[in-house]
């Protein structure tokens, strides 16, 4: 078991990696030229049109930003948040087996709260930083 315990850190960059692709390879229609369509899905649920663009770069952006762990619990809770709009307003109704089910965006939110549970673990910048900055106060 000490070996697993030693691929917490790989297992946690991994599923930053694996979280992170896949919503911007979702997001990135949307953000180049897209975004006509999500704003019409959004507003057809009853939000604003300018929601579209805070889920759309929430994803892309976020996405982005967790992969190389950088504030990893504050973009996963917006995906966390993101993901349970979706099925709460779009997909619910469809159920985790029928079509156009919910199966995927609830996998995709436990990953996202793992991490914001978790954070980035030690393979992220947010944690090299944050290793940069300890040994700066402990020089002075």
């Amino acid at each position: 078991m000490r070996l697993l315990d030693k691929l917490q850190p790989l297992a946690l960059l991994a599923l930053r990696v694996v979280l992170g692709i896949i919503f911007i390879v979702h997001s990135y229609q949307f953000v180049f030229g897209g975004m006509p369509g999500a704003v019409k899905m959004v507003t057809g649920i009853g939000f604003p049109w300018w929601a579209a663009y805070v889920s759309k770069y929430t994803e892309f952006f976020g996405g982005i930003l967790v992969i190389a762990g950088v504030l990893t619990r504050v973009w996963g809770f917006g995906l966390v948040i993101d993901m349970s709009v979706a099925i709460s307003k779009l997909l619910w109704r469809n159920g985790l087996r029928g079509q156009r089910n919910f199966q995927l965006e609830l996998a995709l939110a436990a990953m996202a709260f793992a991490l914001v549970c978790f954070g980035g673990g030690p393979l992220s910048l947010d944690s090299m930083w944050r290793r940069k900055r300890t040994a700066a106060v402990k020089k002075t």
